[in-house]
C-alpha cells in the first residue's frame, strides 16, 4: 500500500482553513477573526480561528490542528480496539458556522488524517470526515441543493459512495434520546483508505472542496429574510438540540477532549445563545413543526432528480 503523504495532508489542509475564512469573510465583512495559535504539550498544535461580531455570522469556527500522542484516545479506539496502544499523528479542519438569522442553517465540515503506528508492525491510516446542514426552518431547494453538492462531491470516486455515506450521516448524526436526527445530513465517513493513498486523498479533499459550494449559496438565499422574536426563539431552542449532541455523542469533541487538545478550539462548535424549554412543542401547522415533520426525517432528497438523469 502507498506510504501517505503528510506534508501534502498538512499543506492541503492550511490552504483549505484559508479557503474557508476568506469564503466567511466575502458574505459577512462586518465580523472578524480571532486567531489563536497554539502549542500541545504530548505533541504538536494548531490554529483556531474564531469568528464574531458579525451582520450575517454569529458565531463560527474554523481550526486546523496536527497532534500526535504516545496512544490513541479511548474515542479512536472504541470501533477499532486492535490499535489501542499505537501512537498517533492526527491532523485535521474542523468548521461550525451558526448564522444570526434564522431561516439560515447552521453548518458543520470535517475533514481528516489519521495514522497509527507500532514497532515493528506496519502503520495503519485513514481519512475521515464529511459535511451536514442544521437548518431552524425547512426549505426544500435548500435540502436537494446540498445533497446534490454533496453527490457531486463523491462521483469522481464511485457511484456508491454518496448513498452509503449519507446514509452513515443520517445515522451518525441522531440524538437517540430525543429520537430525531440533528438536521438534514450530508455525508459523513470514517476509516477511509480504498483504493490507496492518492484515491483517498482526492476523496477527502473534493468533500472539503465541495462544503462550501453547498453552504456558501444556501446562506445568501437565507440571510436578508426578514425574521421576529418567534423565529429567534425558535432557532435559540433548536440550537439545543446541537449542544447536545456535540457534548453527548460527537467522537470529534470526545477524541479532542481526551486527546488533551485546546478546550477552547474545540468546544468553539457550541452556539453563542442556547434556550432549553420543558417539553415544548411546536404549535401544530406552522412553520416550525414542518421541520420535525418533513425536514428532520431520513430522506431521499435526490430521488426524482437522481432518476431524471438516467
Amino acid at each position: 500500500m502507498e506510504e501517505p503523504d503528510i506534508d501534502a495532508i498538512g499543506n492541503y489542509l492550511r490552504s483549505l482553513q484559508d479557503k474557508l475564512c476568506n469564503g466567511l469573510q466575502e458574505i459577512d465583512k462586518v465580523g472578524s477573526f480571532t486567531i489563536d495559535r497554539w502549542d500541545r504539550p504530548e505533541g504538536g498544535g494548531g490554529e483556531s480561528r474564531a469568528f464574531s461580531g458579525g451582520s450575517v455570522f454569529e458565531k463560527g469556527g474554523i481550526n486546523f490542528s496536527d497532534v500526535s500522542g504516545a496512544a490513541l484516545p479511548a474515542a479512536a479506539t472504541a470501533r477499532r480496539p486492535e490499535l489501542v496502544g499505537r501512537s498517533f499523528r492526527a491532523m485535521g479542519v474542523s468548521v461550525v458556522i451558526h448564522p444570526v438569522n434564522p431561516y439560515a442553517p447552521t453548518s458543520h465540515a470535517n475533514v481528516r488524517f489519521l495514522v497509527a503506528e507500532k514497532e515493528g508492525e506496519t502503520p495503519v491510516w485513514w481519512f475521515g470526515g464529511g459535511f451536514d446542514l442544521t437548518p431552524y426552518y425547512g426549505f426544500e431547494e435548500d435540502a436537494v441543493y446540498w445533497h446534490k453538492t454533496a453527490r457531486e462531491a463523491c462521483l469522481p470516486y464511485g457511484d456508491g459512495l454518496y448513498p452509503r455515506f449519507k446514509q452513515w450521516c443520517d445515522e451518525y448524526f441522531f440524538l437517540p434520546h430525543r429520537n430525531e436526527p440533528r438536521g438534514i445530513g450530508g455525508l459523513f465517513f470514517d476509516d477511509f483508505n480504498e483504493g490507496g493513498f492518492k484515491n483517498a486523498f482526492g476523496f477527502m479533499k473534493s468533500v472539503g472542496d465541495h462544503y462550501w459550494q453547498g453552504y456558501g449559496p444556501i446562506v445568501k438565499r437565507r440571510m436578508a429574510t426578514q425574521y421576529g422574536e418567534r423565529e429567534r426563539n425558535w432557532q435559540k431552542l433548536r440550537r439545543g438540540r446541537y449542544v447536545e449532541f456535540n457534548l453527548v455523542y460527537d467522537r470529534g469533541t470526545l477524541f479532542g477532549l481526551q486527546s488533551k487538545g485546546r478546550t477552547e478550539s474545540i468546544l468553539m462548535s457550541l452556539p453563542p445563545e442556547v434556550h432549553w424549554a420543558y417539553n415544548h412543542q411546536p404549535e401544530p401547522n406552522t412553520a416550525e413543526s414542518e421541520l420535525l415533520e418533513k425536514y428532520l426525517i431520513s430522506k431521499d432528497w435526490l430521488g426524482e432528480e437522481v432518476k431524471s438523469e438516467k
